[in-house]
């Protein structure tokens, strides 16, 4: 990826540092694609004549976002999102670095659809774009990968997507396996047979809608069983997407042992609740299922005191003959890489979450989770930006969406909070006045 020739300074900004948990008013300097000085000494008056200024205004600059669950449809699947499609929406949300999901066709079991994806993403992609590879063979659950050969060819973590690994000694094998290559096991903790023919959160509403229900329990069971392997084999582990308040319990428990344990939100979970299926919306059927207020407010809570690490957007693009079907057999899923940010930004007005802590669990855990650059302003770190005008109102409207499918929850939704231009390398990637 190019870098501007020309050094940047982004003046008069409110500087969001997650990393040092500081918010300061000042300026960034851009040099070479590197963070080179920043501090409320930086002024346009303050500089030569051969650095280019962009005057912010107060707008908040912040780390660019790093997602660590997204989904990109290379190979197989280009009709929903291709690379280019999919980094120009996460650009537009802030997010400089994307982590894609494994489940391609073919699926990313073998180092040589590794190696396909990270030159595609070289040639077409416009922010940065790393690969998590399948823990067994074709997400099938019963035969594990070659982690060694897939983390040589690229692969930052290890994950079956939206499948869970169902089978103890599979998985017991696959966390000795990461274990010996301090490799990062990604799973999504549902239990299948728990899960049945469900289709949103078991309780009133479900039965109000006569719809099939899934219970907490499916995800808390599955958790328990991860927590016990952890123990015995001593692997890294993260869990995908946490939903409920009783499984925050279990991650706090592993946490106080001192096992070594993260876990993720999307923000489908952590701003929107069974309720706003209303009356049978395709586009806020989940998988795992949005659950009741509770719970959310729970979530929110465990992203401000750091039970939750990290924040995802659960980017999953489904074209209108999936979702345009009665609720119980639309597809589940959504978009959102590029209204991840906006979204959030809810819980910062609402006062549940301070911006430092938000953009903790956005940008700094992620990158440090997966061993990636970013995720702080400090000198000498690159500069993957984003620039926000926090306080400004606007109603999404899912036709303006850059990605190929428009399955947004959030259509037509009052928020409060844009992206106004996105960074990486130092290289303007995004621009809401352009």
């Amino acid at each position: 990826m190019t870098t501007s020739s020309r050094p940047l300074l982004l003046a008069d900004a409110l500087l969001v540092d997650p990393a040092a948990g500081t918010e300061t008013r000042g300026g960034l300097l851009i040099r070479d694609g590197v963070i080179a000085d920043t501090g409320p000494h930086l002024t346009a008056a303050s500089v030569g004549p051969d650095v280019e200024v962009l005057a912010c205004g107060g707008k908040v600059l912040a780390p660019g976002l790093v997602d660590m669950r997204c989904f990109v449809g290379e190979p197989g699947y280009e009709y929903r999102e291709t690379i280019a499609s999919g980094t120009a929406a996460a650009a537009a949300g802030g997010v400089t670095t994307i982590v894609c999901q494994p489940a391609t066709d073919p699926v990313m079991d073998d180092p040589a659809i590794v190696d396909f994806l990270l030159r595609r993403a070289r040639d077409t992609g416009i922010v940065h774009v790393h690969p998590m590879a399948a823990i067994t063979k074709k997400l099938a659950g019963r035969e594990m990968t070659e982690f060694g050969l897939l983390q040589e060819a690229g692969a930052v973590a290890f994950t079956d997507g939206a499948r869970s690994v169902t089978d103890a000694l599979v998985m017991r094998r696959a966390m000795t396996y990461a274990r010996d290559f301090d490799a990062l096991i990604v799973h999504h903790t549902e239990d299948p047979a728990l899960v049945g023919e469900g289709v949103m959160n078991e309780g009133e509403f479900s039965s109000r809608l006569g719809l099939g229900g899934i219970p907490v329990e499916a995800e808390t069971i599955m958790l328990e069983r991860d927590m016990r392997l952890v123990k015995l084999t001593g692997a890294r582990y993260h869990a995908a997407s946490i939903t409920c308040r009783d499984s925050l319990a279990i991650i706090a428990r592993a946490k106080t042992e001192g096992l070594p344990v993260t876990a993720s939100v999307t923000i489908n979970h952590l701003t929107l609740n069974e309720n706003d299926i209303g009356s049978y919306r395709t586009f806020c059927k989940m998988s795992p299922p949005l659950r009741t207020e509770d719970d959310r407010l729970a979530l929110a809570d465990a992203v401000a005191d750091g039970t939750i690490d990290c924040i995802v957007s659960d980017h999953d693009p489904q074209d209108v003959e999936t979702k345009r079907l009665p609720f119980a057999e639309a597809h589940p899923g959504a978009v959102g890489v590029e209204t991840m940010l906006p979204a959030a930004l809810r819980l910062v007005h609402a006062g549940l979450v301070s911006l430092p802590a938000l953009f903790r669990a956005l940008s700094t855990a992620p990158a440090a989770l997966l061993g990636l650059p970013g995720g702080s302003l400090a000198v000498g770190e690159p500069a993957d930006l984003v620039l926000v005008e926090i306080d400004e109102p606007w109603v999404l409207n899912r036709d303006t969406l850059r990605s190929k499918c428009k399955n947004s929850p959030f259509d037509e939704a009052r928020l409060t909070g844009r992206v106004a231009a996105t960074f990486v390398a130092g290289r303007k990637v995004f621009s809401l006045s352009a």
